[in-house]
C-alpha cells in the first residue's frame, strides 16, 4: 500500500481552517464579509463570552433556498466565481468557498435563511443544525428574508486551538476593532454589534464617512482628522490582453478606468508610535499592504519626526483587474498590478491634501498630544448619562484589560480620553419627593436620566448642567449630520493662511515670539521657523542649481571613521550639489574647502557628522541612500537646522516681522523638516472661555 493517500473531508476542512480562522474575530470576518456580499443594508453581530460561547451574525439580505445553503457548506462552493478568468477581477469581498465548512468543522452552527419574496410568491425558510461539519438536521421553517448564522462552542472539538485563545475582553476588542472598521467603510448601512449583557457599537445609515466617524468616536476624534479626495486616471490596464484565440471579437475594449482616494488623516500634531493606526481599504476590503504604509510615510516625510506614523482611514477604489486579492488565505494582504502607480498615487494625494490644508495647532490640545503607542482604533467607552460631554461618542464599550499573562489587547483603544466625573459617594434620589425643598441641578440631570432610561423611546427633556431643558432630537442622523458640518467648518477655520497678518509682541526669553492677529494668540518658535523657510529655499536652490556656497579661508579637516568615508564616497555628489566642496585628505579625514552659506565652523562639522550618520551605520540603510529625494530632503533639513537662528538669540521687532511674511511663504508652515511644531495658536474662542465670556 502507498504511503500518499487522499484526507478525508473533515480533516482537510480543520486544516483550512486553520488558515481562515484562527480567532472568534476570524469568524465575524468571514461571515460579515458574505452578508455584506449578499446585499444587506442592516447586520446584526451578537457575542458572548468573547465569541468562544456564541458568535451570531443576522442580516436582511438576499437569503438562499434549501439547495444553496446545502451547497454553502461544500467545499470551496461559491456563488461569485464561475471561470478561472474570474480570478482577474473579483469584485466580491468572499470568493474562495472555504469559510462556511471551516468554520462549520470546528463548531456547532445553526444557519437559518430565508429568499426575499420574487415572483414565485413566498418560499419557505430552511433551518441547518452542523456540529464538527456533520449536519444534524434539516428543516423548513417560517422565517424572515435573509440569513442568520450561529456560531456555538468554537474550537469545542480542536482543544489545542482553543487554549491559544486569548482573555475574553482581547477577543472581544478585536471583534468591536473588526465591525468598527466595516461600520467606516460602510456608511450607508446599519450595523450592530451586541455583547452579552450591553451594545457594543449601533451605528444607523448616514450620508457620509465624516458622520459615520462623528458617530462612532465623538467630536474630538473628527476635529483631529482632516479630509483627502482625489482621482486620477489609469493610462493603461495593467492586467495584459488575452491572446487573439481567446479574445472574443465582439467583447467592447477593456477600458483602464480611475483611481480614487478619499479618506482621512490626521494632523501633523497627532502622532503614535506605531503603525496600527493607519488603516487601508482597497475596493472596501480592510488589507495591510507595506507599499501604501511606505506610501503613506513619505507623505508625512520632514512633516512628522521618522520616528512618528499619523492616524490614517484611506479608502482607495480601482478596477478589480488592478489588485490581486488572492494572495493570502485569509485576504487581508494584496498585490497591486501597477505598484508604482499606486504607491505615488497615494503618497502625492496625501502630500498635496497636507501641504493645501496647512494645519494650525492648538496651544491647548498640543500640551496633551505627545506621541503614544495606541495599538488600535475603536470606539473609546462612553457613558449615555448626561455627565457625557458634549461630542464624545453614544456608544459604549468595555474598557480594555490585561488577560491572564499580563498583556493588554492587541486593539485597544485609539481615543482622546474625556475626563471621567468622580464619583460622589450615597444614593441617588430619583424621585421628585425625595429632594424637594433644595435645588440641586445635578440631581435633576440624573431624575431625568433615569426617566430617560426607563422610557427611551419618548424623547425625554433633560436639562442641561446649567438648568435649560433640551428636547431630544426627532432625527439623530440629521442632528449628526448638523454637528458634522459644524465640526468640519471649524477645522477648515484652523489653519495657517493668516500668518501673513501676524503682529509680533515681541519675544519670550529671546527664544519664542508672541504675535497676534484676529484669530487669537500665536507662539511661534522662531528657531524651527527659520529652519522650515531655509529648508524650502534650499530644496529650490538645489532643484535649479542656484546654490550658493562660501568658499573657507582655511580648508577645515573633519575626522571619520573608515565606514563613515564610505558613505561619503556615497553621498559626495549630492553634497556638492547642495553646496559643499569636499575631498578625502588621508584614509581618515575629510577636507572641506567650501560649503553652504550660513554654515561655518562647529556648525558646519556637526552637519556633516549628521547626515553622515542618518545616511549610513548598517546594511539596513543601504536601500536608503538609493533614495535621492530622501538624501536631499536629509541633506536640506540638516544645512538649515544647523544655520537657522538659535533660541535665546534677541530679534528686533524688523527681524522678527520679516521671519513671519517668510514663514507664510512656505508651503507648509505647520513643522519643521524634523517634526516639530512652529506655531501654537490661542484661539479667540479658547480665549473667550477660559475668562468665562462664552
Amino acid at each position: 500500500m502507498g504511503r500518499i493517500r487522499i484526507l478525508p473531508d473533515h480533516v482537510a476542512n480543520q486544516i483550512a481552517a486553520g488558515e481562515v480562522v484562527d480567532r472568534p474575530a476570524s469568524v465575524v470576518k468571514e461571515l460579515l464579509e458574505n452578508a455584506l456580499d449578499a446585499g444587506a443594508t442592516r447586520i446584526r453581530v451578537e457575542v458572548e463570552a468573547g465569541g468562544r460561547k456564541l458568535i451570531r451574525i443576522t442580516d436582511n439580505g438576499h437569503g438562499m433556498n434549501r439547495d444553496d445553503a446545502l451547497l454553502a457548506f461544500e467545499r470551496h462552493a461559491t456563488s461569485k466565481l464561475r471561470t478561472a478568468d474570474d480570478l482577474l477581477s473579483i469584485a466580491t469581498l468572499g470568493f474562495r468557498g472555504e469559510a462556511l465548512p471551516s468554520i462549520a468543522s470546528v463548531s456547532r452552527v445553526l444557519v437559518e435563511t430565508a429568499e426575499k419574496e420574487g415572483d414565485a410568491g413566498a418560499q419557505p425558510g430552511t433551518r441547518i443544525e452542523i456540529a464538527g461539519g456533520k449536519i444534524l438536521r434539516v428543516e423548513d421553517s417560517a422565517l424572515p428574508a435573509g440569513t442568520s448564522i450561529s456560531i456555538q462552542d468554537l474550537f469545542f472539538n480542536t482543544p489545542a486551538r482553543r487554549k491559544f485563545l486569548r482573555a475574553e475582553s482581547t477577543e472581544l476588542s478585536h471583534v468591536t476593532a473588526l465591525v468598527t472598521h466595516y461600520a467606516l467603510v460602510h456608511p450607508d448601512k446599519y450595523f450592530e454589534l451586541l455583547s452579552s449583557s450591553h451594545t457594543l457599537l449601533q451605528a444607523p445609515p448616514v450620508a457620509r464617512a465624516a458622520e459615520r466617524i462623528y458617530q462612532i468616536f465623538g467630536a474630538d476624534t473628527l476635529a483631529q482628522l482632516l479630509p483627502v479626495a482625489a482621482e486620477s486616471p489609469i493610462d493603461h490596464a495593467g492586467l495584459p490582453e488575452p491572446p487573439p484565440w481567446k479574445k472574443d471579437p465582439n467583447e467592447p475594449l477593456r477600458e483602464p478606468g480611475f483611481l480614487r482616494i478619499s479618506g482621512f488623516y490626521s494632523k501633523p500634531e497627532l502622532q503614535k508610535l506605531n503603525r496600527n493606526s493607519i488603516y487601508i481599504f482597497v475596493n472596501k476590503r480592510l488589507i495591510r499592504d507595506r507599499l501604501l504604509m511606505h506610501a503613506i510615510s513619505e507623505a508625512y516625510r520632514n512633516i512628522i519626526p521618522p520616528t512618528s506614523f499619523p492616524v490614517v482611514l484611506l479608502f482607495l477604489e480601482m478596477p478589480p483587474e488592478e489588485v490581486d486579492v488572492n494572495v493570502h488565505p485569509a485576504k487581508t494582504e494584496v498585490r497591486f498590478r501597477q505598484q508604482n502607480l499606486i504607491h505615488d498615487f497615494v503618497r502625492d494625494s496625501l502630500r498635496s491634501a497636507l501641504v493645501a490644508s496647512r494645519p494650525a495647532a492648538g496651544f491647548l490640545a498640543a500640551l496633551d498630544n505627545a506621541p503614544v503607542a495606541t495599538p488600535s482604533l475603536i470606539p473609546q467607552p462612553a457613558s449615555r448619562l448626561p455627565h457625557q460631554q458634549e461630542g464624545t461618542p453614544v456608544n459604549a464599550v468595555p474598557p480594555q484589560e490585561p488577560d491572564s499573562e499580563g498583556v493588554y489587547p492587541a486593539d485597544s483603544a485609539f481615543q482622546l480620553t474625556a475626563p471621567v466625573p468622580t464619583p460622589e459617594p450615597g444614593n441617588l434620589p430619583f424621585l421628585p419627593h425625595e429632594s424637594a425643598g433644595r435645588f440641586d441641578p445635578g440631581q435633576q440631570i440624573w431624575q431625568a436620566a433615569a426617566a430617560a432610561l426607563l422610557q427611551p423611546g419618548e424623547g425625554t427633556n433633560i436639562p442641561s448642567c446649567g438648568g435649560e431643558a433640551t428636547s431630544a432630537p426627532d432625527n439623530p442622523v440629521d442632528q449628526t449630520a448638523q454637528l458634522t458640518a459644524n465640526i468640519e467648518l471649524q477645522r477648515q477655520q484652523a489653519n495657517l493662511n493668516g500668518l501673513a497678518s501676524l503682529r509680533p509682541l515681541g519675544q519670550l526669553r529671546d527664544s519664542f515670539i508672541l504675535a497676534v492677529n484676529d484669530d487669537g494668540l500665536w507662539i511661534i518658535d522662531q528657531h524651527v521657523a527659520h529652519e522650515r523657510v531655509l529648508f524650502e529655499k534650499i530644496l529650490d536652490s538645489r532643484d535649479t542649481e542656484a546654490v550658493q556656497r562660501q568658499r573657507l579661508l582655511m580648508p577645515l579637516l573633519v575626522d571619520l571613521q573608515p565606514w563613515q568615508m564610505a558613505v561619503f564616497a556615497d553621498i559626495a555628489d549630492e553634497l556638492e550639489k547642495n553646496g559643499f566642496e569636499a575631498e578625502p585628505f588621508g584614509p581618515r579625514t575629510l577636507a572641506v574647502k567650501a560649503a553652504p552659506v550660513g554654515l561655518e565652523g562647529r556648525e558646519l562639522e556637526r552637519m556633516l557628522a549628521e547626515v553622515i550618520e542618518q545616511t549610513g551605520g548598517s546594511t539596513q540603510e543601504s536601500a536608503r541612500r538609493q533614495d535621492l529625494s530622501t538624501l536631499r530632503g536629509r541633506i536640506a533639513a540638516s544645512i538649515a537646522c544647523h544655520s537657522a537662528i538659535k533660541i535665546n538669540t534677541p530679534l528686533e521687532s524688523q527681524k522678527m516681522e520679516w521671519l513671519l511674511k517668510e514663514l507664510s511663504k512656505t508651503r507648509f508652515p505647520t513643522s519643521c523638516p524634523h517634526g516639530r511644531p512652529i506655531a501654537l495658536r490661542y484661539s479667540w474662542k479658547e480665549i473667550q472661555r477660559a475668562f468665562q465670556r462664552i
